[in-house]
């Protein structure tokens, strides 16, 4: 039996069948046969979300070309296509996303369906840039879906979970093709917190990391700019040390606060400016687990030094640092962005080092705070959780059951949440 795993190890499957289909026809002959199928992409969900003791499908050789409208605003773009090969595509055509989050390996169609976001105040998640969707339905028929055309599907399809069919395509809205200026700096914590509202509403990009452990944070800014030619590709030494660092804190964690408050000191000023999507993603080789809330944005550094605190108080061994970023309100049912504008708070740890416990009791301080959970990465919701944040989850449901009345693309994690 075939097996899968997750980005980080932790989501392990073994499908009855991997299917790589290279056309339509192939596909919606296993999509047909299959009872249960799922669709993975870059697998870098750490949420269950692909997980599947039946029919897991790649898209990533299905046929498709990217087509510019007439007009250059909207492409439509294969769906299996990562994110990394559509903006080089885009940019050949001289257009661009609108934002990208720091990871460029994900899945255009799973990006959108888990609410994948960059940062800035008054940037939407990617889930937003959807107008319209070709798609494959349980009975392998294909039908489209926008705003006025099939409108509660599309409703339901702009953040699906992949619950209501496989995406082959989704029209999505362009820019012009621009650069971006990107600066990283170290700067003490208490005037990263004093100061981050005036710089976020400044820049439109602002975000920072911080190690629970240190006093120093690492801010970065990205903001449109002319071209300077001349393109730096980010290094690879700091990498390497902070894998170096997380091996020896999961070996003794008692040293992790200090291999921490010795690894912010090393980092230096840098910058540096390139086409976006060259300047949007960074290296990610240190596996990693994740949780993500997003909080109402008056709430989210209050939540984010309330955890750091109980880190310290704790001297719990954390080796990764959080990440701070804000997000802009969208009216997507399933979005945890639906409420308002959101600070978006990412925890993590390194995947050889437990992480359980740690992000259950971390949790309960964001969701005291008001926040919910991005889709794709860790989180213990309920069904009845789910309800009580979102008020469209039954609409959402019900929409699921007509167009897949027999739980073709649910599986456990799903179903506890959506059948």
């Amino acid at each position: 039996m075939p097996e899968w795993r997750n980005w980080s190890g932790s989501v392990v499957a073994q499908p009855a069948e991997i299917a790589k289909p290279k056309t339509e026809a192939e596909l919606a002959a296993a999509v047909r046969r299959a009872p249960r199928l799922r669709v993975a992409g870059s697998g870098h969900s750490f949420t269950p979300l692909c997980e599947t003791g039946g029919t897991l499908v790649s898209l990533a050789e299905l046929e498709g070309t990217l087509q510019v409208a007439p007009d250059r605003r909207t492409a439509w773009a294969p769906a299996g296509w990562s994110l990394d090969r559509l903006t080089r595509a885009l940019w050949d055509e001289g257009l661009c996303l609108p934002n990208q989050g720091d990871i460029n390996n994900q899945a255009l169609a799973g990006a959108l369906a888990t609410g994948t976001h960059g940062t800035g105040g008054e940037l939407k998640s990617l889930s937003n840039i959807a107008r319209r969707f070709r798609l494959m339905l349980a009975d392998g028929s294909v039908v489209t879906c926008g705003e006025g055309e099939r409108d509660e599907l599309f409703q339901a399809q702009r953040l699906s979970l992949g619950l209501f069919g496989v995406a082959l395509a989704v029209e999505i809205e362009v820019t012009p093709a621009y650069f971006l200026e990107e600066r990283i700096e170290r700067r003490p914590m208490e005037e990263v917190l004093e100061g981050f509202v005036g710089w976020a509403g400044e820049r439109r990009h602002a975000e920072f990391w911080i190690f629970p452990h240190s006093d120093t944070a690492i801010v970065k800014f990205l903001h449109p700019a002319e071209d300077e030619g001349g393109f730096k590709e980010p290094g690879q030494v700091d990498e390497t040390v902070f894998r170096l660092c997380c091996e020896l804190s999961a070996a003794a964690p008692k040293f992790t606060a200090t291999l921490q408050k010795l690894l912010v000191r090393g980092s230096g000023r840098t910058r540096r400016v390139g086409p976006a999507h060259r300047i949007f993603p960074s290296d990610r080789t240190v596996p990693f687990e994740e949780m993500e809330y997003e909080l109402p944005r008056e709430a989210g550094l209050a939540a984010l030094s309330e955890a750091i605190g109980w880190i310290r108080k704790n001297d719990l061994p954390v080796t990764f640092p959080f990440e701070f970023r804000w997000t802009a309100a969208d009216d997507i049912w399933m979005s945890p962005f639906n409420r308002g504008d959101c600070a978006s708070v990412s925890m993590h740890q390194f995947a050889r080092m437990p992480w359980q416990d740690l992000f259950r009791e971390g949790e309960a301080i964001f969701r005291a705070a008001g926040g919910r959970p991005h889709w794709g990465k860790r989180h213990n919701l309920t069904r009845d959780e789910v309800d009580l944040l979102y008020p469209a989850a039954e609409r959402f449901r019900q929409v699921r059951r007509d167009h897949d009345p027999e739980g073709k693309f649910l599986n456990p994690h799903l179903s506890e949440l959506f059948s």
